[in-house]
């Protein structure tokens, strides 16, 4: 496994980067002792329009009015400070 000091790695970093992209195995020494291994994140699956359709469900009465009860909690208008302008 090829080892790699420090400063060689400061130089290098792009090479060693993409050695470690490739699949070496790439580790860094501090005084000739090993302290890192660089290696690739894996992945993240790209989002996909439609992903989760028929595993959520909206209510039927999504599109309902809030009952009077809550609807006072959800007023935000009226608790905005009035201006003093015009």
């Amino acid at each position: 496994m090829p080892q790699f000091s420090v400063q060689e790695a400061k130089i290098q970093l792009s090479q060693l980067i993409a050695k470690a992209l490739a699949g070496e195995d790439v580790v860094i020494t501090l005084r000739k002792t090993p302290v890192v291994r660089l290696e690739p994140i894996a992945a993240q699956g790209k989002r996909r329009f439609g992903s989760l359709k028929g595993k959520i469900a909206i209510a039927e009465r999504f599109q309902d009015p809030l009952p009077e009860s809550e609807r006072g909690s959800w007023d935000l208008a009226s608790n905005l400070p009035r201006s003093n302008q015009g």
